[in-house]
């Protein structure tokens, strides 16, 4: 059974070189998506990617058995956004609201996702310490998501050290081609943090542009 790599099959949008600013047009993609606030270290983070994995787990499972379609859960994204975008700058994490997301085959739909919530939330009701609670399982969601046109970087580091980057990608790259930021900040994690030293880590920055 062929089992589809989004890292692979549509590398430039998962890749680049660090320090170089890209430009590319970003077609719509399918995510499941959860919406929360403050920074990676809030009360409600660990147990919102908990629910986000377990439901995107379920459907590869589903997909899998049901349609004999297998893919790799691909990795953590997150949209971020503030009331003032420097906070990203300046690393002003409780004023930053973010919707994190996994990316999902165009096959699977809404009836999908409801089949694979209501055996999780059984699951879940039958472990004495769950990951995840089912409020949270309900808020998860299925969206296709357009960015279009964006300029991305890669980023190898801490998270804590983008700073820099986002100045050079906000303040001189977009201005200087014409251009301004449009929709929200973009990040793709390639690495899990937990098993990667923080100056190895490797992020794809990303932000919207239109027409100045």
């Amino acid at each position: 059974m062929e089992k589809l790599d989004f890292k692979k099959s549509d590398k430039a949008f998962y890749s680049g070189k660090a320090g170089r600013i890209d430009r590319l047009d970003v077609p719509p993609m399918k995510y499941l998506m959860i919406d929360g606030e403050g920074g990676p270290v809030g009360e409600s983070y660990p147990p919102s990617l908990a629910a986000l994995y377990g439901l995107s787990y379920g459907l590869k499972f589903l997909s899998k058995t049901e349609f004999e379609k297998d893919f790799v859960v691909g990795p953590l994204q997150g949209l971020w956004w503030a009331e003032d975008m420097d906070t990203f700058i300046t690393r002003q994490k409780d004023q930053w609201l973010w919707t994190m997301m996994i990316r999902q085959p165009d096959w699977l739909t809404e009836d999908h996702l409801e089949q694979v919530r209501a055996q999780t939330i059984a699951k879940n009701a039958k472990k004495k310490e769950p990951p995840t609670s089912e409020t949270l399982l309900r808020k998860v969601r299925l969206e296709t998501y357009h960015e279009g046109d964006c300029v991305q970087v890669l980023h190898v580091g801490s998270y804590d050290d983008e700073g820099p980057i986002l100045h050079k990608m906000h303040h001189e790259f977009i201005p200087e081609h014409g251009l301004k930021m449009h929709l929200k900040h973009h990040e793709i994690y390639l690495n899990d943090p937990r098993r990667v030293a923080p100056e190895k880590l490797k992020t794809v920055l990303r932000q919207p542009v239109t027409s100045a």
